[in-house]
């Protein structure tokens, strides 16, 4: 097919009529089985990058300060959708959303293998750069792919996302599941060298498959004039120096890794919003729209700051608190990692059948998100069943029934909040929305990686009691704010 021009729009979008994937366009297929391979790779490293790094050395990790260990991995985790921004910046001004993403592939492969044959500090260093990068890339440009497929009043849409996240956790679920068993029966590196394994499928599936995909999936919506080129690549020269000075300085250390994100995602939220609001090549119509995504936005970082502590406050209670023996075997701790994704496989399915089926009487956006977060508080508050038990007490069976809620209370608000920011981005920052969304992501994430700093396996009522009420009172709040809400989103529902 070939491609639209720089800047043009196109409408080659794939007609309501195309079903031949489970009910959806068959180009979704394309997209769902880069994404599957990349989640394989990302929840495996993932599930044991906490463990190798406190891990003591003859563990075979590398000893660090547990609190420490917490904050990195958060950092780390926010530094992912963070990067979302430089991905979709340059798929909106240099090269669109489907070459981001075929590069981003890439870029994560050579991370994975970085992480699995470089020793100690600097493999980790030098992976986490990487598959942070290229991750944020490809996460932020896939969605925005998914989004073409579709015409905005395609109600298979919310449906369709729906089962581009049953891939995304089919990928989670063998991750977590065979990186752990490799981790904790041929060592760590072995672990990482599967996950750079799974990235490389993924990646040939992906090229193989690209081209059947819509030209305005290729479409540069706002391209970088010729003259700015330099201005740009000074800036971003300027951004590696700032870096590597702070680092150099201490500035930027590994205790406060997890802080240091916060406060950058914090101004580039703020700054992202100001940027496409202040446009004056946006319509009156989508201004409104971007305004009526903030609540959104707030609602979806605080739901994130409690459920991304799976990667750091529950790795620490599945090491230190869950009992893990199976009829006489122990099983690896990454292994709980797994657990959610299984109940996405099942539920997600559900749940697009149900988006399906009610069509346009299905609740708003904004009741779905207060839903997420109010199930997300409810969650945490479960743990206070088993607080300040003993040495690996916790019956498994809790932490299953607590990562079921866990996975309704994402079903209400990850693909949702996907889909939505696809249809609430102005034009010309479309891609751009989707890393907003992101953004929520980030500082969630990079705050439950502080937070997981604070907790304490010895007196836990304070730590799950006070974040689950606070979840509860943001989704009651939305709740109640659901009618301006929709009113400032114009018809999108």
């Amino acid at each position: 097919m070939a491609e639209a021009p720089r800047g043009t729009s196109t409408t080659d979008t794939p007609s309501d009529g195309d079903t031949r994937f489970f009910g959806q366009p068959w180009a979704l297929a394309h997209v769902f089985g880069v994404e599957m391979w990349e989640r394989f790779s990302f929840y495996g490293m993932q599930g044991i990058l906490l463990i190798y790094l406190y891990y003591s050395v003859d563990q075979g990790g590398l000893g660090v300060d547990k609190a420490i260990a917490t904050g990195i991995v958060g950092a780390y985790g926010g530094a992912v959708y963070l990067s979302t921004i430089l991905g979709a910046w340059i798929a909106d001004r240099l090269l669109g959303a489907e070459r981001v993403l075929f590069a981003s592939a890439i870029v994560i492969m050579a991370g994975h293998i970085a992480l699995a044959v470089l020793p100690g500090f600097l493999g980790v260093g030098v992976g986490l750069v990487l598959v942070a990068i290229g991750s944020g890339g490809l996460k932020a440009n896939a969605t925005s792919v998914v989004g073409s497929l579709y015409s905005t009043e395609d109600t298979r849409r919310d449906g369709g996302f729906s089962l581009f996240y049953l891939g995304i956790n089919l990928g989670a679920f063998a991750g977590a599941l065979l990186t752990g068993l490799l981790q904790s029966t041929l060592g760590f590196h072995w672990g990482f060298g599967l996950a750079a394994v799974g990235m490389g499928v993924g990646l040939i599936q992906y090229a193989i498959g690209r081209r059947g995909l819509p030209a305005s999936a290729r479409v540069v919506p706002n391209p970088l004039p010729t003259n700015r080129y330099a201005l740009w690549i000074g800036i971003a020269i300027a951004g590696v120096v700032l870096i590597a000075v702070a680092v150099l300085v201490g500035v930027i250390r590994a205790d406060n890794l997890a802080v240091v994100v916060i406060v950058v995602t914090v101004v580039a939220a703020i700054a992202y919003f100001a940027v496409i609001l202040s446009s004056r090549r946006i319509a009156p119509i989508e201004r409104s729209r971007v305004y009526g995504f903030i609540p959104l936005f707030v609602v979806s970082v605080g739901f994130w700051s409690l459920y991304q502590q799976q990667f750091t406050v529950l790795t620490i209670y599945s090491d230190q608190r869950l009992n893990r023996d199976l009829f006489g075997w122990e099983m690896p701790v990454s292994w709980v990692q797994s657990i959610n994704p299984v109940f996405i496989i099942i539920l997600s399915g559900v749940f697009a059948a149900i988006w399906t089926k009610l069509g346009r009487r299905q609740p708003s956006t904004p009741v779905k998100f207060s839903l997420g977060a109010i199930v997300m508080g409810a969650a945490f508050l479960l743990f206070l069943i088993w607080a300040n038990g003993g040495q690996n007490t916790t019956p498994l069976l809790a932490i299953i029934g607590i990562l079921f809620v866990f996975t309704v209370a994402e079903l209400f608000i990850s693909p949702i909040g996907l889909s939505v920011s696809t249809k609430l981005g102005p034009n010309i920052f479309h891609t751009q929305m989707v890393a907003l969304f992101f953004l929520s992501v980030a500082l969630g994430t990079a705050i439950a990686g502080e937070l997981g700093t604070l907790y304490d396996p010895q007196n836990e009522v304070p730590y799950f009691s006070i974040l689950g009420v606070i979840a509860i009172a943001l989704g009651v709040a939305l709740l109640l704010c659901v009618k301006p809400v929709l009113a400032l989103m114009k018809g999108v529902r």
